[in-house]
């Protein structure tokens, strides 16, 4: 297994992977948010590669924001305005540069969960 930052999206509303849901990782430092890497998901649900690895690959707090209320919005699915759940943050660390982080998301309109993957 590669070493760094990877994530997929299931809509738990459809049963089905999330497609083309972009995808952005930030590194924080000092309170500031460095914008790394943008994507989106491919027909699987999931980022065509790493988010982040190799020398980029560090010990440090990280943020994945998924843009799903655009995501949503491009099936059709009537959301309200603002909508509930629009760009889900998900703040996490990296303890072990030397490790694999993969950060899933189950998503819906209305509901989110996460866990640290394998």
């Amino acid at each position: 297994m590669s070493v760094g930052i990877t994530s997929h999206i299931l809509d738990v509303s459809s049963g089905r992977p999330a497609v083309g849901v972009r995808i952005d990782l930030y590194r924080l430092e000092g309170g500031v948010a460095e914008l790394l890497r943008s994507d989106a998901t491919n027909t699987d649900g999931r980022l065509p590669g790493p988010m982040l690895s190799g020398d980029d690959f560090t010990i440090g707090t990280y943020e994945l924001l998924f843009h799903v209320g655009d995501y949503f919005r491009g099936k059709g699915v009537e959301l309200p305005e603002p909508a509930f759940l629009d760009q889900v943050p998900i703040r996490f660390g990296v303890a072990n540069n030397a490790s694999h982080y993969h950060v899933p998301l189950l998503i819906a309109p209305w509901g989110y969960n996460t866990y640290r993957g394998s």
